[in-house]
């Protein structure tokens, strides 16, 4: 048993327990790291890149099968369940262990394996016996995998985004939970694997997208992949070692799945952590209320970054708010307030959602551009869905954006940045766009938005375009 005594401790080793050590020891405090495994981030390990390994693969199989409208024949596509899992972990395993490799370069002694329980606002036991004494002190725990209760009694025929890519092949039939963008993804991977595959929502929308026309595309074409139940409520138990599922509601039914996966939310993780004792006032969920732009939590010495704060979910934020918490931390009492990146979401089915910045009130000036005869779309086969940019009366000054169409995770880019300058849609079309590409596809949004507003359209830009731009 040991007492440390330093200036910021730091609980839980994520992307954004990792930015808060490097920011708050930057600023010279002296810091300690305190987690139950060191196993790396979430987005290594469970999250953004096995997922994206999985989809990766699942495009892979599409694409091969979708080969024909070129005249290009494949032959039978065949998924090898087993290889396709094998690689997943493979190719994560190479990314967990880069992020493992950046704890070996902290000074020494500034990681201690353990799980941390408050005993006031500065102090910390831990469960291997130590004690810790801090100025200031970051929460950064993340968020788990919750199993609702009706699920809990499925054992291991009930997958998460934690387990689902151990498993060892991909199963006949798959009920997919939830249709936020985990669930989303992943329904519409398994489906392109072979897996016969339905998606369950108590919801009537997907993937959080608000625009009605948005929402409807999203609906629609997905829906032609794989059977969509919104609007339902589920009823689950197990039978002779399947899941058995009914639904009711907007539409009704019954029916076994070899394997259920349930994606309905990932709580924050307070665990153990005995919050009461750090004297924080929590909000209607149990969540410490803070502050977005300093990351304190009222006026106590205490700080919340990345997931576990139940605000922004994203591996970017994460980053952004660990490294202004352990700043602040750093410097506590003193405080610097840090202005907030625009909302910035992917989805990354195939064609990918993007939501950007502000969503649109009474007075939003609108634009919108359909895909389904767009020309570069044209050419790849993949014409389908639409763009909706919203932005500021009177010169069109770009506040927001929902994209559901080929290429969108990558135009998403360009929005976003031109959202944090504060351009205008003038100022967009003033931009060279080379026919014939996707991005060609924004200016029909654009121009709506311009012909709402007294500026100009520029001279000669965007007002000759060729055929299927």
């Amino acid at each position: 048993m040991a007492h440390h005594d330093i200036d910021v401790a730091i609980i839980g080793a994520g992307t954004a327990g990792l930015a808060a050590e490097r920011s708050a020891r930057r600023d010279g405090a002296r810091t300690l790291l305190i987690d139950e495994a060191f196993r790396g981030t979430l987005c290594a390990n469970t999250g953004c890149m096995p997922s994206k390994l999985l989809i990766a693969a699942a495009n892979a199989a599409h694409n091969a099968r979708g080969t024909g409208v070129f005249g290009v024949d494949v032959g039978h596509v065949e998924v090898d369940g087993q290889g396709v899992l094998e690689r997943v972990r493979r190719e994560r395993d190479k990314f967990v262990k880069a992020t493992r490799a950046s704890f070996d370069t902290l000074p020494a002694g500034t990681c201690i394996q353990a799980r941390a329980h408050f005993t006031g606002q500065n102090a910390l036991t831990l469960d291997n016996g130590d004690t810790v004494s801090a100025k200031a002190i970051v929460i950064a725990t993340g968020s788990y995998a919750r199993i609702p209760e009706p699920f809990e009694g499925l054992g291991d025929l009930a997958l998460t985004n934690e387990s689902v890519f151990e498993m060892q092949d991909l199963p006949a039939s798959l009920a997919v939970i939830g249709g936020g963008a985990i669930g989303l993804e992943l329904a519409q991977a398994m489906s392109r694997l072979g897996v016969d595959t339905v998606l369950f929502d108590h919801g009537d929308t997907l993937g959080g997208a608000q625009d009605s026309d948005v929402q409807a595309a999203l609906v629609d074409i997905i829906g032609e992949e794989l059977p969509l139940h919104l609007g339902v409520d589920v009823n689950v138990e197990k039978l002779d070692g399947r899941v058995q599922l009914s639904w009711s509601g907007a539409s009704s039914g019954m029916r076994a799945f070899d394997r259920v996966l349930v994606a309905t939310g990932r709580p924050p993780a307070f665990d153990g952590l005995g919050l009461d004792a750090a004297g924080l006032e929590l909000d209607e969920h149990g969540v410490p209320v803070f502050d977005r732009t300093t990351m304190q939590c009222g006026d106590t010495p205490v700080f919340i970054a990345g997931d576990v704060n139940a605000d922004a979910a994203l591996l970017h934020e994460a980053s952004d708010e660990g490294s202004v918490a352990g700043s602040n931390a750093a410097a506590f009492p003193s405080m610097d307030a840090h202005p907030r990146m625009p909302t910035f979401t992917l989805t990354f089915s195939d064609p990918p959602l993007a939501i950007l910045g502000e969503g649109p009130d009474e007075n939003t000036l609108t634009g919108c551009a359909s895909y389904a005869d767009q020309g570069r779309a044209k050419v790849e086969a993949r014409a389908k869905g639409l763009v909706r940019l919203y932005a500021a009366a009177p010169d069109g000054r770009l506040t927001g954006a929902e994209l559901f169409c080929p290429g969108a995770d990558h135009m998403a880019h360009l929005l976003i940045h031109a959202i944090q300058r504060g351009e205008t849609a003038s100022d967009l079309l003033k931009m060279p766009f080379y026919h014939p590409t996707l991005e060609e596809g924004l200016k029909s949004a654009l121009r709506e938005i311009c012909a709402a507003t007294p500026v100009a359209l520029p001279i000669g830009r965007g007002t000759n375009d060729p055929p299927g731009a």
